[in-house]
């Protein structure tokens, strides 16, 4: 037997309606902000993401899935969304359109770490990609598209927020950060150790206990940002009280991506365990540039469907139920099990939700599987209803029958299910 790979998991018949509703509700909310979808390929040329992402962060140096083609080509399986909707957004001329380009996606994405609660090697996202706009209004819409998201899926979450700043203003922070650290060199972990050089924000957003010990006491980015940064992130903040969306400033958030800057957040919930983000995004002006294009502001934001799958189940949110077949069509042998396939194939067709037996089944055996599959009445052919043009329908909540010639059929169902 040939097992599922570590870190991936099915989604199952019986579970997949749970994820049919997420994404709905996920496509309604991004309709609302007048968002339109884009879909990009599963794998890009790696420098997209070595440009893009960054090469001091994990996803790039410990957690892509990277491979040659036969080309002899550098290919990678998407760590995340936003790295290939800036591509897109380049190579197909967005910029030259309509601004701001508001988008949103739904994809699967591929990460090499240790699983745990919420977190598999392969992934989904939605997520959401403003371009174009540089004021922190747009901040706050994204973020209250998010906002919305999780409310509308019935979430209890909190908002956190932080601003890292832009380039000139984070070359003070990183000279501060560096002073404060040197003397606790030895204590960090061999990853916090080689992100001194490199990065040193990066330190904030190590997971391990003791380094997170240490920099509990770090300078903050927030006595650092430059007057344009700081004006940008005191609009942020009217924005949010505009749009009545609460929320907590916490410093210490950095976003584990290279090319944010400026505003960063994250919605955290304390159900799914220590690493509680469900949703997390930011500003990044910088990656159109960085990646070859015309220089162009962004914003954006991913949420994790399995996180918030994990986190609804945990609280309690109940999900609405599928829908169920309408009617089920019995049929007592042979010949009438083909007038009940050609009954059940007009219906389907009429766009009523209808089933019927493929196993051949004895009839009792039929109601009780029309039963387990919930249809609501059930519609049962013999001889005698062979002869006389009807079958006799019964109700499987009242147990009451009545007779319905074959030829009214599709108008007889199509009230039932309006009422």
């Amino acid at each position: 037997m040939i097992n599922i790979p570590k870190g991936t998991k099915d989604v199952l018949p019986a579970d997949a309606y749970k994820w049919q509703y997420v994404e709905g509700v996920a496509r309604e909310t991004a309709k609302l902000y007048n968002l339109k979808e884009i879909r990009t390929p599963v794998f890009e040329h790696t420098e997209l993401f070595l440009r893009g992402v960054g090469d001091t962060t994990d996803i790039v140096t410990k957690e892509m899935y990277t491979f040659r083609d036969k080309g002899d080509r550098s290919i990678t399986l998407k760590p995340e969304g936003t790295a290939g909707a800036a591509r897109s957004f380049i190579e197909n001329g967005l910029g030259n359109g309509v601004l701001p380009a508001k988008m949103y996606y739904i994809t699967p994405a591929f990460r090499y770490e240790r699983p745990q609660a919420g977190r598999l090697r392969e992934f989904h996202q939605f997520g959401v990609e403003v371009f174009g706009a540089k004021g922190a209004d747009a901040d706050a819409e994204v973020i209250s598209l998010a906002d919305s998201l999780l409310k509308r899926l019935g979430l209890k979450v909190k908002l956190r927020i932080n601003s890292i700043g832009c380039p000139s203003c984070r070359a003070a922070y990183n000279k501060a950060l560096k002073e404060y650290f040197a003397p606790h060199l030895d204590g960090l972990c061999y990853d916090c150790k080689a992100r001194f050089e490199k990065n040193p924000l990066r330190l904030l957003d190590c997971k391990e206990e003791e380094c997170r010990k240490i920099n509990a006491q770090a300078p903050s980015i927030l006595d650092y940002l430059c007057p344009e940064c700081a004006e940008h992130f005191e609009a942020l903040k009217a924005y949010l009280a505009l749009a009545g969306i609460e929320y907590e400033i916490d410093p210490r958030i950095v976003r584990g991506l290279d090319y944010y800057t400026r505003t960063v957040f994250e919605f955290v919930s304390d159900d799914i365990g220590a690493q509680g983000t469900v949703c997390g995004g930011g500003r990044y002006d910088g990656l159109i540039g960085e990646l070859g294009g015309a220089p162009a502001p962004a914003v954006g934001f991913a949420a994790g469907i399995e996180r918030l799958l994990l986190v609804m189940e945990s609280t309690g949110v109940k999900i609405p139920e599928e829908e169920k077949p309408l009617v089920y069509f019995a049929g007592m042998d042979a010949e009438c099990r083909k007038k009940a396939f050609a009954l059940t194939i007009a219906l389907r067709h009429a766009g009523i939700y209808a089933e019927t037996d493929h196993m051949e089944r004895s009839i009792k055996a039929q109601f009780k599987y029309a039963d387990k599959i919930g249809a609501k009445y059930v519609a049962v052919i013999g001889g005698n209803e062979l002869q006389e043009g009807a079958m006799n329908v019964k109700c499987m909540a009242s147990s009451e029958s009545e007779k319905v010639d074959f030829s009214s059929a599709a108008e007889y169902f199509r009230k039932k299910k309006g009422e």
